[in-house]
């Protein structure tokens, strides 16, 4: 593991290395050919399931998605996010096959089976099977198929046959004792995929309890405002508002002038929103009006900003202070730093102070290596955006490797 964990650091770290690999891995996420099919050819497979693959994603299968929660689990991590890694390809040609214009089309469309809105809710019913007590279900929704994507583009409601797979799904999970992430995606979904979450959590999250949570981007200008009108429906309607901070992963697809212009100004929107949910008092919420019912997830690959929620985490705690209870989340294979630390804070912890100790998550996506290359791809952009943390990691990860080799030799002299 340890071998594996510096060759992708290596890559990741050295842009001469990060790019030639980009376009190779996205040449085999879409083959032309099929030697290049990693379904087909073995020796590529070979290649990318015990590198990649096994470094990024939990397993092909239930067995080998149990083994690695149980390894995970095992490690000291509170458990796992689990997301179904395989996405429904939508071309502009399908996508406007599948665009009902007329009310005649529409009503067809309402009562015609998508037969992607069923494979999307047998994928998600397999994966909560393999979750357990407090553990997470991520769910993309615009995996579910173009019906569903145009729906959610339109603002319209989504077809009776994604609502009862909803329902299904979210009831599955709470009958495995489960919690549901619903991811956000694109702006141009995002504001359908925001509607979808709050009838959710208008259902779900009633008696104090988070069982749906919605995903906030902090790189957007809008985020905090979105917040506040999450807040106000919250406040108003009675039911508990489940909140995933995350800093967004879509800032090379998105139109700029969406996004923060600067990472301070991201950082600073991150940690101003996570520092006022923590501290119930966010805009006219916990001063003029009442605070709602709220639980937080803080998604950060960010040091400084998981230490400084913590810090003040139990720094209200301490006082007796009016606090929000928070967990944290970092991806499989990503950030390993902040979740070892985070997990060191807890074990340093005195007895009398575990309960203010963080509870710490890892995100897993599983599925076939197929399926697996497109993540494994937004994975590999992800860490291109993040060379200045992946050297710390590849340089520690080097003097480990070194001191390991230093030490066999030692021992056998």
């Amino acid at each position: 593991m340890l071998w594996r964990s510096l060759l992708v650091a290596t890559v990741s770290s050295h842009p001469w290395l990060l790019t030639p690999a980009l376009r190779t891995l996205s040449v085999l996420a879409h083959p032309r050919l099929s030697f290049l099919d990693v379904n087909k050819n073995a020796i590529l497979r070979g290649i990318l399931k015990t590198t990649f693959y096994n470094h990024f994603c939990a397993g092909e299968n239930a067995a080998e998605v149990t083994g690695t929660i149980g390894r995970i689990k095992h490690m000291g991590f509170k458990g796992v996010i689990l997301t179904y890694a395989r996405e429904i390809a939508v071309d502009a040609s399908s996508q406007k096959a599948d665009n009902p214009t007329t009310i005649n089309e529409k009503a067809r469309a309402q009562t015609t089976k998508s037969a992607e809105i069923e494979a999307w809710r047998q994928g998600v019913l397999e994966t909560v099977e393999m979750v357990g007590t407090d553990d997470f279900l991520a769910l993309k929704l615009t995996g579910a198929g173009p019906q569903v994507m145009h729906a959610l583009s339109s603002n319209q409601s989504l077809p009776e046959q994604m609502l009862l797979a909803l329902q299904d799904v979210c009831t599955r999970a709470i009958e495995r004792n489960a919690r549901i992430f619903v991811d956000a995606e694109q702006q141009s979904v995002q504001s359908g995929i925001d509607a979808v979450a709050l009838n959710l959590m208008r259902r779900y999250n009633r008696n104090g309890t988070a069982v749906v949570y919605n995903t906030f981007q902090a790189y957007l200008k809008s985020t905090p405002e979105n917040l506040l009108s999450h807040l106000d429906i919250a406040e108003k309607e009675g039911f508990t508002l489940g909140v995933k901070l995350v800093r967004g992963a879509y800032i090379n697809s998105e139109p700029r002038h969406l996004i923060n212009d600067t990472k301070p100004g991201t950082d600073d929107s991150y940690n101003a929103i996570a520092a006022g949910i923590l501290r119930r008092q966010y805009g006219p919420f916990g001063v003029e009006r009442q605070f709602p019912s709220i639980e937080l997830f803080l998604a950060t690959h960010n040091k400084d900003s998981a230490l400084a929620a913590d810090s003040l985490y139990k720094a209200r705690l301490a006082a007796g202070q009016p606090t929000t209870k928070v967990q944290y989340g970092q991806l499989l294979g990503m950030a390993d730093e902040v979740s070892c630390r985070l997990l060191q804070l807890r074990d340093d912890s005195s007895r009398a102070a575990q309960k203010a100790s963080p509870e710490v998550y890892k995100c897993l996506s599983w599925g076939t290596l197929g399926d697996c290359l497109s993540y494994l791809l937004r994975r590999a952009v992800e860490n291109r955006d993040a060379v200045g943390r992946t050297k710390q990691e590849y340089f520690a990860l080097k003097t480990e490797v070194k001191r390991r080799i230093k030490n066999m030799f030692s021992l056998r002299w």
